[in-house]
């Protein structure tokens, strides 16, 4: 039995609100990591540049797992990965 397009949409909202709670939830458990990792000091150009770099490093180790290759990746070719520094060298404090 085909269902009216009415009760489809109202899943489909129902689906999107469950997605974005997931989200929400996932988004605040990696926050609590990173803060206690104390990325929460670090700029937020160098942070994202870091979060991209370990994600292609994640997508790597999975494509070799799979034995795919330059499947997915989402930095050019070319391109090297951002180094952060963590600490007072990543401040610029040098109070040492």
């Amino acid at each position: 039995m085909k269902k009216p397009s009415a009760k489809i949409r109202e899943e489909i909202g129902r689906l999107q609100q469950q997605l974005k709670q997931a989200e929400t939830r996932e988004a605040e458990r990696i926050g609590r990591i990173a803060l206690r990792a104390g990325l929460g000091e670090i700029e937020e150009t160098a942070l994202l540049a870091a979060f991209e770099d370990l994600a292609g490093r994640f997508r790597e180790s999975e494509d070799q797992a799979s034995g795919r290759k330059n499947a997915g990746g989402s930095r050019p070719a070319g391109t090297t990965p951002a180094v952060v520094e963590i600490g007072a060298a990543a401040s610029g404090d040098s109070e040492a």
